[in-house]
């Protein structure tokens, strides 16, 4: 399986994702700004990317966008403070596999990752949020 990819603007975050992913035995790249992100989504094998929903130089939803129409798409999970009937939609249509809202405890992102590494999502009509 290929690297998790994670890019959000914060940098505590970023630690925190980071330090519960390789608790998990997974590999991890970051980075804080969606240009970064998409050049990894290009360049590096990732097995899902984890994509803040609002970043600096952009909109999340372009790297979920860039990761799901690969030839073998990645699964993505967004994640934002800002939750919004329309912002779960837009990341459904953009092709995220869950969406999970800021502030968010530790165990129900790495339950998350898992379930959506595993495949085990109850499909995509019923986008998984975490609040």
């Amino acid at each position: 399986m290929g690297s998790i990819l994670v890019v959000d603007d914060e940098a505590d975050l970023v630690t925190t994702y980071e330090r519960l992913l390789r608790r998990g035995g997974h590999r991890v790249v970051s980075t804080s700004s969606l240009r970064e992100g998409l050049l990894m989504v290009e360049r590096e094998p990732l097995g899902l990317v984890v994509a803040d929903l609002r970043l600096p130089d952009g909109d999340g939803l372009e790297l979920v966008r860039a990761a799901h129409r690969g030839p073998t798409p990645v699964p993505s999970i967004v994640v934002s403070g800002f939750v919004s009937h329309a912002s779960r939609l837009a990341a459904l249509a953009a092709g995220a596999s869950a969406f999970l809202a800021k502030p968010f405890a530790a165990s129900a992102f790495t339950s998350l990752v898992e379930q959506t590494l595993s495949g085990r999502q109850v499909g995509r009509s019923a986008l998984p949020v975490l609040e």
